[in-house]
């Protein structure tokens, strides 16, 4: 299986979580982690398997992330298995009324992602994941790796 994950990362969080996904897919994979800016897009030919994840910023994805999303060319993802995951703040942890209520509305990254990709032709092989920071800058909340990577291990025997 040839696999690749593409992510942004703000504070960091989201790298860490990419790589232990990336990590988890290994040996049974040939497996390629880059971060948004240094992907280029004949590196979409040819996957078996296509990772993004992104921090969830204002309720979206970065928007290097979904500049990528919007300039995959229509249809160009068929045949290629998808998946999507975003880093994000508990609104649990928060606790704050507003809050609660405009993610309600408006979601985390994940969605948005996941939406692109499939839109693109891609094939969905998981829910969407979310994965919990602290707070805004982090550190991940304890467990979140290992979660990470059994996610990741589902993704390699689907």
């Amino acid at each position: 299986m040839k696999a690749l994950i593409i992510y942004d990362s703000v504070f960091g969080n989201t790298e860490k979580i990419a790589n232990a996904i990336g990590e988890a897919m290994l040996p049974g994979a040939e497996v390629e982690i880059k971060r948004i800016g240094s992907v280029v897009p004949e590196q979409l030919n040819g996957l078996d398997l296509l990772v993004v994840g992104s921090p969830t910023r204002g309720f979206r994805p970065t928007e290097p992330i979904s500049q990528f999303l919007r300039n995959i060319p229509r249809g160009s993802l068929k045949g290629v298995k998808i998946a999507a995951f975003d880093t994000r703040v508990s609104v649990e942890d928060v606790n704050n009324a507003i809050l609660s209520f405009l993610v309600k509305i408006f979601g985390y990254a994940a969605q948005p992602i996941n939406k692109g990709l499939v839109n693109k032709g891609g094939f969905q092989m998981a829910e969407p994941q979310g994965y919990i920071v602290k707070e805004s800058e982090g550190p991940l909340q304890e467990g979140e790796l290992e979660r990470a990577a059994l996610w990741a291990g589902s993704l390699v025997k689907a």
